[in-house]
Parts: structure tokens; sequence; C-alpha cells
């Protein structure tokens, strides 16, 4: 969509057009729920449509917040971040360094709701279980990252934004944005790296020790 063609539909939205929101609904929940499904594999599909539907009951309620400095997706998918990240939290909290939740090799895709189908040249189970795992880490070290670094990161390769998307969403320069992208990777490869091996980081104002 253009983005007088976006500026048109949130200007409807605002004016409470029940078909406007019907567009905006249909033209973002699959992407939104799709970005919240990559951002921990902690999420199950169930996981990733309440938080899309959260996140859109968030949108009706401060629609008028959003003043077109960035995409409205890009917009949508903040949103979606910071509720999957409260989300996170709250469960981590009560669980209290509790068990994993387990994740189905079987779940149904976000967007289509069709049922994964491995090819037949997918690595072996025990190679499947191991990427699953890595990924599980991954998340784990990027959410001990947290703050900014977290944002741009979740940005860049979950939502697949461009530099000059994420630019006008943080309000930075894409020079900024790239530099501190760069920058950002490397404090997670070095939270990751000890994490993957299975050494625990050094504590340090950064990485306090887990409470």
């Amino acid at each position: 969509m253009s983005s007088a063609g976006e500026s048109e539909l949130v200007a409807r939205c605002r004016r409470g057009d029940a078909r406007a929101w019907d567009e905006l609904f249909d033209q973002h929940y699959a992407a939104v729920a799709r970005y919240v499904f990559q951002l921990s594999p902690d999420f199950s599909r169930e996981d990733a449509d309440e938080l899309a539907q959260e996140t859109f009951l968030s949108v009706i309620k401060h629609i008028s917040s959003f003043h077109g400095d960035c995409q409205l997706q890009t917009w949508l998918f903040r949103i979606a971040g910071n509720k999957a990240r409260d989300h996170l939290e709250k469960v981590r909290a009560a669980k209290r360094g509790g068990g994993r939740a387990p994740l189905s090799l079987h779940a149904e895709d976000p967007e289509t709701g069709l049922m994964l189908d491995a090819p037949s040249h997918a690595p072996a189970p025990d190679g499947t279980l191991l990427n699953t795992e890595r990924a599980w880490l991954v998340g784990h070290a990027l959410s001990q990252l947290g703050g900014p670094c977290q944002e741009i990161i979740e940005l860049r390769y979950f939502a697949d934004l461009s530099y000059d998307e994420i630019s006008r969403a943080l309000h930075l320069n894409e020079k900024t944005v790239s530099s501190r992208l760069s920058k950002c990777l490397d404090k997670l490869e070095e939270i990751a790296r000890p994490i993957l091996t299975g050494v625990k980081p050094p504590v340090s104002p950064s990485n306090p020790p887990a409470t």
C-alpha cells in the first residue's frame, strides 16, 4: 500500500470506520503473528495468535498516537515486540527457573495455518533437535541482551525491515542504524558464545548474575 493509501486507512480507522479496521486487520494480522512466532522458540501458534490479538487491541486504543513517522507495519511490529517481551518476562518470572515449554515440530504456520511438512532432505531427527536447542539458546541470549539492542536486532532479522525502515521507526539516521546494529550483534555474540558452548558468561554490569 502506498504512503497516501496507508494514511487514508489510518484516518478512516480514527473516524471509527469498521471496514477500515477490517482492512487493517486483513493486511497486517498474519505478518504480526508471524513476527511474534519468530521472536522465541518458546512461543506456540496459540501464543502468537494471542499476542497478535493483544497487539491489535492496543492499536485500536492508541491509533491516535500513530503519526506516520514510520510505516504502519513497523509500528505494529514494535507494539507486538513489546507485548511478546512482556509475556516472556511474566512467564519466566512465574516459572523462576522452571522447565522449558516444548516446541512442536508439527506446529502450524501462523500465516497460512498449514502444518509444517519437512522435505526429505531435512536434517535427521537428532539434527533437528539440535537446531531447535540452538535456536532456544540464541533466543535466550537475545533476551539477556535486552533493551535497544534486542529491539534493533528483532526489527532487522525477525521483522526483516530495511535500514531505512528501522531508521524511521527508531528516529535514527541510517549510518547510526548500521553502526548500532553492528555493535549490538557483537554484544549478542559475546553473550551467545558461552551459552552455546555451555559456559556461563562472566558477570559484568551489563550482564548481572541471574537471581
